[in-house]
């Protein structure tokens, strides 16, 4: 089972748990997340989640093995299973809090933008690297970063494909807190535990009034979404996977 489960009193701990592959997403872990995340949401006894990963990741993104087969409907189905994840952690009733103990790459940095609250150990490294790959971002990142950290720092962090240090991340707002990797899950299960003993209803209330006050992001994430698809017809899309499957570096076409 790719998803660990772990409960302490009202918190209740998910951990993508495929540590030999640092936790990528297929398909199955997008759908096997997901569904963890309906149950914890119906089960009144559950007040927050923690989300982390086992071993040295979070998660380091989508399997690109998988993606370098996709065609553009492919992807188009892709981007909308990755989004529906994302909405899932989003929209669910309780907070979810991300323990980031390693890498958040591409859609497991996404994964993380949808969380509410995220605590970062001082071994995490996150990213969106899509870029170098011949993408864009596609399952939230050029919506969710720049309303957490603002333009400037997402457009470098996204157009770089960067990667991004816990105390940098904290200095960003990316991040609220950074613990050492043995104190990360305490830290996450402190922050749970101190929501569960508020209102349940006032808490599920404030994160919707929260999430509305940008206002509503959903025609932006169906653009992306579809942006996502339509590069996987590009012969850029072709070239950055195989480079990233081949170890070598990519040769892009002149514009």
């Amino acid at each position: 089972m790719p998803i660990g489960r772990e409960r302490r009193g009202a918190v209740q701990v998910l951990v993508l748990d495929r540590p030999e592959a640092l936790n990528v997403f297929t398909p199955e872990m997008i759908q096997d997340l997901t569904g963890a995340l309906g149950e914890a949401a119906r089960d009144p006894a559950v007040r927050a989640v923690v989300l982390t990963g086992a071993g040295r990741a979070v998660s380091a993104g989508a399997d690109i093995t998988h993606m370098a087969a996709l065609d553009m409907d492919g992807a188009r189905a892709f981007a909308a299973q990755g989004h529906g994840l994302c909405d899932t952690i989003e929209n669910l009733p309780v907070p979810v809090i991300a323990a980031i103990n390693g890498f958040a790459l591409g859609g497991g940095c996404e994964v993380a933008l949808a969380c509410d609250i995220r605590l970062a150990s001082e071994a995490m490294t996150i990213a969106l690297p899509e870029v170098s790959l011949g993408i864009p971002p596609g399952w939230g990142g050029t919506q969710r970063l720049p309303r957490i950290c603002g333009q400037g720092f997402a457009k470098r962090m996204i157009l770089t494909a960067g990667m991004v240090g816990p105390e940098e991340a904290l200095r960003a707002g990316l991040v609220t807190s950074v613990h050492a990797p043995d104190d990360l899950l305490d830290a996450a299960f402190a922050v749970g535990d101190e929501i569960a003993t508020r209102s349940p209803a006032a808490v599920s209330r404030a994160k919707e009034l929260i999430n509305g006050a940008l206002g509503d992001p959903s025609p932006s994430l169906a653009h992306e979404a579809e942006a996502f698809a339509r590069q996987f017809d590009h012969p850029e899309r072709r070239e950055g996977m195989a480079a990233f499957l081949g170890k070598r570096p990519p040769g892009w076409v002149s514009p």
